[in-house]
C-alpha cells in the first residue's frame, strides 16, 4: 500500500478529509524524524519502536579496483515492531486490537516536559550484551 492509498483509506475509515488525514501524516513523520535526529527513540505502545542504531565500522572491497578498503561506521533508522503488531500480522490476533492499546497508551496523563532547567534528559543505556566479530 502507497502514501496516497492509506490516506484515501484512513479517510474513509475515520471520516476526516483527505486533507486533514495527510497534514497528520506528514506532521508524524516530520515528528519521528526529529525525534530521532535528537538521539531520542519514539514508543508507540502496541505498534512498535524507531531508534537510531549505530552500524560499526566494517571492511569492504571496491568492486571496480578490487582493493580492500574501510567503510565508516554511520547511524541509521530502526524500527522494532511491537508483540501485539506481530501477532496482528500472523493472524494470531485481530488487528482491531492494537488499536485499543494505543488509546489506552493515550488516554494516560501525559506529564510535562521534564528538562531540568534547560537540561536535556538523558537516553536510556541499552540492555543486554551486543555480539562483536573479530
Amino acid at each position: 500500500m502507497h502514501k496516497n492509498e492509506f490516506i484515501r483509506q484512513l479517510a474513509r475509515e475515520t471520516a476526516l478529509p483527505q486533507k486533514e488525514v495527510n497534514q497528520v501524516i506528514k506532521c508524524s513523520i516530520e515528528l519521528i524524524a526529529r525525534t530521532l535526529r535528537n538521539g531520542d527513540k519514539v514508543v508507540l505502545t502496541g505498534f512498535g519502536t524507531f531508534e537510531v542504531r549505530t552500524r560499526r565500522e566494517r571492511r569492504g572491497v571496491n568492486p571496480q579496483t578490487k582493493e580492500g578498503i574501510v567503510i565508516a561506521s554511520t547511524q541509521t533508522p530502526g524500527f522494532t515492531a511491537s508483540n501485539s503488531l506481530k501477532l496482528a500480522v500472523l493472524g494470531k490476533t485481530d488487528p482491531a486490537t492494537l488499536g485499543v492499546e494505543l488509546e489506552e497508551e493515550s488516554a494516560k496523563e501525559i506529564p510535562a516536559d521534564d528538562h531540568r532547567n534547560g537540561e536535556s534528559i538523558p537516553a536510556p543505556k541499552a540492555r543486554g550484551r551486543r555480539k562483536t566479530r573479530v
